[in-house]
């Protein structure tokens, strides 16, 4: 079985789906391995790192013809075909038109978006992965434009004082946005409407902001935050400005599963925080939780920049990629298992086993046999 590996196509994304360190496992498995020329180079790796390692390097045409395909991003315009596995981020609850392409070329594509949160699945969770890159950025974009220093300093020339920042949100960026905060010397306040994340942001060292609101049915079974409806948010929105007003950084990091992203913070909101201070939006892909958010740009508006990235990890490619590798080769192992030959030596993988009857296989896998079979997608098919 031969897996492939595409030179990634959108604007700015600069990593890549499998990254060197992770060619050994797969070749182990029984499969070997084949990157497009220069797929690499945008991350820090070049050619030469994967043939180190065994890999092959060819053209688009030698990677299309591979069994199983493995992308950051599934590419609209790609040969696909009805034996191939392909498998990347391919947000399939927002882009029907992308699912239904790979679906009708009777290409079997598994979403990374999709994993599920469950315990044997966590070494796949890809969303989790990109999701700690850009907690970590979100704060050093923010650090990088505001005109004071994190750190409380006693210096000859008196007290520098700690900047104030608010994390809205404590997922995994959430979390890992408070932790890099916090190592930069920030004195910092977060909040969630899931309760049960109290302890996590406490634990960190920040403060946890409490809003007086039901937030009873705020979590899924999936671990993510539930769409409120409007009335709740328009009072989380003014419960929250109290805080903003007395903030020198907010990262926003509120986002629904498919769905627009709630407006968290109003132009109201923004005009009563300090003049220099910073919101970066990582919700910016959704729509963003700033109602000012412009996606990929930078706009100052009343005195505050507002920051709306929609692709951090692609910032940081190297461990991105890294990262994002070592779950995309998980995910692989999991669906090749080994066989034994009749003299009981292992034998690689001819294909990959889709058993629906494995919740992982079942939850990640979007299209087979030229239909889109996840459940969750049925209004994709009406």
């Amino acid at each position: 079985m031969i897996l492939g590996v595409p030179k990634e196509t959108f604007s700015g994304e600069r990593r890549v789906a499998i990254a060197p360190p992770s060619i050994a496992a797969l070749i182990k498995g029984g499969i070997d391995v084949v990157i497009e020329r220069g797929a690499g180079e945008a991350a820090g790796f070049p050619d030469a790192a994967y043939v180190e390692q065994h890999a092959r390097i060819g053209s688009a045409a030698d990677v299309y013809a591979a069994d199983v395909l493995a992308a950051v991003r599934v590419m609209p315009g790609a040969p696909y075909r009805a034996d191939q596995v392909v498998i990347g981020f391919s947000d399939p609850l927002g882009d029907a038109a992308l699912t239904e392409r790979v679906a009708a070329a009777g290409a079997s594509l598994f979403s990374m978006e999709l994993v599920p949160r469950i315990t044997r699945a966590q070494s796949m969770d890809a969303l989790s992965s990109m999701a700690t890159i850009a907690g970590y950025k979100a704060v050093l974009l923010a650090a990088d434009h505001l005109p004071r220093m994190f750190p409380m300093l006693m210096t000859a020339a008196g007290t520098i004082t700690a900047a104030r920042v608010f994390v809205i949100g404590a997922g995994v960026a959430g979390l890992q946005a408070i932790a890099t905060a916090k190592r930069l010397g920030a004195r910092v306040e977060a909040y969630d409407v899931r309760p049960a994340v109290k302890e996590q942001i406490m634990s960190l060292g920040a403060k946890f902001v409490e809003l007086p609101l039901d937030a009873a049915n705020a979590q899924d079974a999936g671990g993510y935050a539930r769409a409120q409806g409007e009335e709740f948010y328009r009072k989380q929105r003014e419960l929250m400005a109290r805080t903003l007003a007395a903030t020198d950084v907010v990262i926003t990091t509120a986002a629904i599963p498919g769905k627009r992203s709630p407006v968290l913070i109003t132009e109201d909101a923004v005009k009563g925080m300090p003049p220099g201070s910073v919101i970066v939006d990582l919700a910016a892909e959704r729509g963003g939780n700033c109602e000012l958010t412009q996606a990929d740009q930078t706009i100052v508006a009343h005195g505050v920049t507002i920051v709306g990235p929609t692709n951090l990890p692609a910032a940081i490619p190297y461990h991105a990629s890294q990262m994002y590798s070592r779950n995309v080769v998980t995910l692989v192992q999991h669906l090749a298992p080994r066989t034994k030959s009749a003299d009981g030596k292992l034998t690689g993988p001819a294909a990959l086993v889709l058993n629906l009857d494995d919740e992982i296989t079942r939850e990640t896998l979007v299209t087979r046999g030229g239909r889109i079979v996840h459940p969750r997608l049925a209004p994709v098919t009406a």
